[in-house]
């Protein structure tokens, strides 16, 4: 059990408008970091007013530590608070359990696929907040003094391959690419050739098309374009990027935050996931995370309306040019601030852009949940460690699959 540490949540806990007849007392929570900043610039520098007039005052408890743990640990014990932050990957079985209630009827504004991720029995539960695709982040510096040409949007996964190599061989102490042997990146490669995680029967097939992206993912190392992230000393590939180990990572936009304290130097570029130089499309993966109440909060109506004025399009074009988060409304899209050319500006700007990838899935997989990914992270990281070819790999992860789906 994995809780709040109690130090974090004193030192965190933050009152926004404080009226004489304040009524509610609204408990809401999220993970720590750079999200503390977000919600405490959020309830002070724009909605306090607001807040102050309804009567409502919100009582801020952040959490370091495994948030979902501290969740399903609060719902269960009735500790819970009113209103909190869900990720797609772990919102239904929330949703499913009667645990959270609707939160609006009113999702006009909002990306249908982050609306979607959130509808549960055809009503929304949580209202998205925010989200994340995948893009490549590269330092320019290492590719100018390896004199080899930069990644760019017109690239296939061969000519980004290509690049890679080039980088490595110019600059022997960089590898081209951090890798990580994880569905999470690597399902990109694997949506972009038209592959689907699941058939119209509910099954997943390892099909020649998903072949093929595991082949190309498995045959970076070997290849000289890339590192594994642990091999490098680091656990992700933001790390290798900011240590200059590797030229490249394929991360969200949250590699911002972690560049800005770790390398706030870096000459950064920022483009789309390559394509597949088959089927000529880009795959991504939809990372995103909702604000949803709490069933058994007796503030319930209060905990909907934060809900609302911390989604609202005020909030989120603050939370843009903070250069914080990428807002879930479509109509902040085509902000000025997006045509920036500082790093922030040109990140959020491609991980917009990746939103509308020719196929685009959300990070969530159904009832199964993240178990579905074990099959595949075991497969990819045998084959590079050299523990079983592919062919090997990928009929233990199938039958994995065929057995993890029967039912």
């Amino acid at each position: 059990m994995l809780s709040c540490p109690a130090g974090a949540l004193a030192a965190a806990t933050m009152l926004a408008g404080l009226p004489a007849f304040a009524s509610d007392t609204v408990r809401i929570s999220g993970w720590g970091g750079s999200e503390v900043a977000i919600v405490n610039g959020l309830l002070t520098d724009v909605l306090a007013e607001k807040l102050a007039k309804e009567g409502i005052t919100v009582k801020y408890e952040p959490v370091d530590g495994e948030f979902s743990q501290f969740i399903v640990n609060g719902l269960s014990a009735g500790t819970a608070p009113d209103l909190f932050y869900v990720d797609i990957f772990w919102a239904r079985s929330v949703f499913s359990a009667g645990q959270a209630l609707p939160v609006t009827q009113d999702v006009s504004g909002f990306a249908a696929n982050l609306v979607e991720a959130f509808t549960y029995e055809g009503k929304v539960y949580a209202i998205p907040k925010d989200f994340n695709t995948l893009a490549v982040h590269f330092n320019k510096d290492i590719f100018d003094d390896a004199g080899v040409a930069y990644p760019s949007d017109g690239d296939t996964w061969k000519t980004l391959q290509e690049k890679l190599v080039a980088v490595h061989k110019a600059l022997p102490e960089v590898d081209g690419l951090c890798l990580v042997p994880e569905y999470a990146r690597f399902g990109a490669f694997a949506l972009s050739t038209g592959w689907t995680p699941f058939d119209s029967w509910g099954k997943t097939m390892l099909d020649q098309r998903f072949r093929r992206a595991f082949d190309f993912y498995t045959g970076l190392v070997k290849s000289g374009a890339a590192v594994l992230a642990a091999d490098a000393g680091q656990s992700w590939a933001g790390g290798c990027l900011a240590s200059e180990r590797a030229a490249t990572a394929i991360e969200g936009a949250w590699i911002i935050s972690a560049l800005r304290d770790s390398a706030p130097n870096m000459n950064l570029g920022t483009v789309r996931m390559p394509k597949d130089p088959e089927s000529g499309k880009r795959g991504n993966i939809v990372f995103t995370v909702g604000w949803t109440v709490n069933a058994a909060s007796k503030v319930s109506k209060a905990a909907i309306k934060v809900a609302g004025l911390l989604t609202s399009e005020e909030a989120q074009q603050w939370v843009l040019e903070q250069g914080l988060a990428l807002p879930s409304r479509t109509g902040l899209a085509d902000n000025p601030w997006l045509r920036g050319d500082r790093p922030e500006q040109m990140t959020s700007r491609v991980i917009f852009e990746g939103l509308s990838d020719d196929h685009v899935m959300p990070y969530f997989f159904g009832k199964v949940g993240g178990s579905w990914m074990q099959p595949i992270n075991a497969a990819l990281n045998s084959v590079i460690l050299g523990e079983a070819d592919a062919d090997t790999a990928l009929a233990s992860a199938q039958s994995a699959l065929d057995r993890m789906l029967a039912n």
